[in-house]
């Protein structure tokens, strides 16, 4: 029985629009996370480039070897974390790249120690989920931020994004990008601009040694590696599983551990298994032949080693667009998984008091020690909740 063209290019169509969306609606917020922690421009440039190659590799091998629709991203929680970390973070880039190579490390060792999986699992979502939110609150106030400071700006921006929503919910995003880029253009234009000196088009890579300080191992690389392992990799795994697939767990924490160590050096914060976006990729739109929408993932990675051509162009746009203007986007891009992380946190009553502590000690960004607020959130909502639970 032969295949209908509509069924062979079915996966490579969802393959591309995996690829196209979920690079589209994130990278702003892995470029804000990069420089928030002291990358330069051209540092953040390959960051963005190593970590698009990294899981666009991945999931090409994975999805080839498997036989199934397995899709790699870049953990946008994760830098969503390094970017609210920022403000309180200076012990500069190189040790941040040092806690990156950490991060890799731990997954690498999550996949061969199932005891560390477990140590991870046995977090209280509530909890994970609260320090999540309240790491994500101060980002998605970046569009009224940016309306006040700049509403002829971002009013466009907004309007675009919500209608697009009501109409071309997946698009909403690019869209609203590329409405950013048309309104930066114009600015541009209308201003000028005299910092193009300098600033790179072209993806390269620039390496930087590693550097290990205690509190940014303790302040970035914990909480970046269990928001990865929360709110990535074990959603990923479930979504996955919701279209028949049994995530090959240990061989996609092996590839996922790798490409994180080798990207580290160049800038890359963390890679691991995709979540939203693998619905697109292993869904109907797929096609009906289950067997074959592997396909999809190997179109997927296909489409992102093409996108990273474009890692320079878009940090160089990043870097000279008005201030708080691309922020506001990557707001919105943030907004719906502050909205799933904030439900999750408040679900269950017994959980809501640490939940709530959690979700302010993170949200308020407090440093002790020079360690940040993310890592003291999960301390206080643990302690907090088995206090309470002793109690009860």
């Amino acid at each position: 029985m032969t295949s209908s063209p509509t069924s062979v290019s079915e996966p490579i169509i969802a393959g591309v629009v995996t690829s196209l969306v979920g690079f589209t609606s994130s990278f702003v917020v892995v470029v804000a996370g990069l420089r928030a922690v002291g990358a330069t421009p051209v540092q953040a440039a390959s960051g963005l480039l190593a970590l698009t190659v990294m899981f666009a590799l991945g999931t090409i091998l994975l999805s080839l070897r498997t036989r199934r629709p397995v899709t790699l991203a870049w953990s946008t929680p994760g830098a969503a974390l390094l970017a609210s970390t920022g403000a309180s973070y200076d012990a500069g880039w190189s040790a941040a790249v040092g806690a990156f190579l950490v991060v890799g490390l731990l997954i690498l060792a999550t996949g061969l120690v199932p005891a560390l999986g477990e140590l991870i699992g046995r977090i209280p979502t509530p909890i994970a989920q609260a320090m999540l939110a309240g790491v994500l609150l101060t980002l998605c106030l970046a569009p009224m931020t940016s309306l006040a400071a700049q509403p002829w700006s971002t009013i466009p921006i907004l309007a675009v994004w919500l209608i697009a929503m009501r109409w071309l919910t997946r698009w909403a995003l690019p869209l609203a990008l590329v409405t950013a880029f048309v309104v930066i253009g114009v600015h541009l234009a209308l201003d000028g601009y005299d910092g193009w000196a300098g600033q790179s088009w072209w993806p390269q890579l620039a390496w930087t040694t590693p550097t290990f300080d205690a509190g940014a191992l303790v302040g970035l690389a914990i909480p970046l590696y269990i928001v990865t392992m929360a709110s990535q990799n074990v959603p990923g795994v479930a979504v996955l599983k919701s279209f028949g697939y049994e995530t090959p767990w240990r061989p996609a924490m092996f590839v996922t551990g790798a490409g994180t160590v080798i990207g580290a050096p160049f800038g890359g914060h963390a890679v691991n298994l995709a979540a939203l976006s693998a619905a697109l990729a292993a869904g109907p739109e797929a096609g009906a032949d289950r067997s074959r929408r592997w396909v999809a993932g190997v179109a997927t990675g296909s489409t992102s080693l093409l996108l990273a051509v474009l890692s320079g162009a878009l940090v160089t746009i990043t870097a000279i667009a008005p201030d708080g203007l691309l922020e506001a986007v990557a707001g919105l891009a943030l907004l719906a998984t502050f909205v799933a992380a904030l439900m999750g946190a408040f679900e269950q009553i017994e959980f809501r008091i640490p939940a709530a502590l959690t979700f302010v000690t993170a949200a308020a960004g407090v440093t002790f020690g020079g360690i940040g607020g993310a890592f003291w959130a999960l301390v206080i909502g643990l302690v907090s909740h088995e206090i309470l639970r002793r109690r009860g």
